[in-house]
């Protein structure tokens, strides 16, 4: 990765902080210990990789500045409500996030249900409001929902927890996080290209397969992170998926050949972004920080 693409990288996550602590509504406005807690969920803390994806997609077709700050500030929204909620004691049942409490420890649980409800409908009226062409905006915001919904997002958490305790084919393993993780993050992609333009089909392909790439080595690399690093380093609970015996690349493959298909993923990424040429540099290079992220 260049000096380049670092400050890029750095400038466009403080962006996005600034656009997201904009597009929340202030813990001074009445419910107060709501949007407190909405606030604390989803400022200050996390990689802003799906932030990060709209940004560099965007810049990939000249999209305009708002647009992509409220597109990147709507996916951020629906991934911080998805981890609110996958934190909760009906779900995963963890204390850490982001290397602080998680929202129902906090506050309480009924604050972190709400928080993850009101942090999803904050998402869509954040796309939906703005300046930019209405069919464009509709379209953004069918993907979104499509990305976040039972085919989407929530089908792989529901895979998941259904999951517990059972072997996995690969195929299996595949499908569940292809919604669970790689869904909002092809979203993420796709958003920020079509704040820019109406797609072509040649260009939808080739998005669809880079993300397609960075989505299932997104969470390959976490796999082998939740089994090789430390909660200090993670800001979560490492040893999780083990600990709750869940099905994972690495209790499906083992270690090595986890990392391999990671840097497998990661090259099938770069060869995907071959049609755009270096005006896809930050794509680029945005797949060999997810592959070689170290929390």
């Amino acid at each position: 990765m260049s000096d380049a693409f670092r400050t890029w990288m750095k400038t466009t996550q403080a962006d996005c902080e600034i656009a997201l602590a904009e597009f929340l509504p202030a813990a001074t406005v009445v419910p107060s210990r709501l949007h407190a807690a909405m606030r604390y969920a989803a400022l200050d803390g996390g990689k802003r990789v799906r932030p990060l994806l709209v940004y560099a997609a965007g810049c990939l077709f000249g999209a305009p500045a708002g647009l992509l700050a409220r597109a990147a500030a709507a996916v951020e929204m629906i991934h911080a409500y998805s981890l609110v909620h996958d934190d909760m004691p009906c779900m995963d049942d963890d204390a850490l996030r982001r290397g602080k409490p998680t929202v129902h420890v906090q506050y309480d649980e009924a604050t972190a249900l709400l928080v993850g409800d009101a942090l999803q409908a904050q998402a869509f009226l954040v796309l939906s409001e703005g300046a930019g062409d209405p069919g464009s905006k509709l379209a953004m915001l069918n993907l979104l929902a499509q990305a976040s919904g039972s085919l989407g997002m929530c089908g792989g958490q529901a895979i998941d927890l259904a999951s517990v305790g059972l072997a996995l084919t690969r195929e299996q393993l595949e499908q569940m996080h292809r919604l669970k993780t790689g869904a909002l993050l092809r979203a993420a992609v796709l958003l920020g290209a079509m704040a820019g333009k109406q797609l072509s089909a040649t260009e939808t392909e080739a998005l669809d397969s880079y993300a397609a790439a960075i989505g299932l080595a997104f969470q390959v690399v976490d796999d082998v992170l939740d089994a090789s690093a430390d909660s200090a380093t993670l800001g979560k609970t490492a040893g999780k998926d083990a600990a709750d015996n869940k099905p994972t690349y690495v209790s499906l493959l083992g270690l090595d050949a986890s990392r391999q298909l990671a840097q497998q993923l990661c090259r099938d990424a770069h060869a995907a972004l071959q049609p755009f040429g270096d005006s896809a540099q930050y794509l680029h290079d945005l797949a060999d920080l997810i592959v070689q992220r170290q929390a």
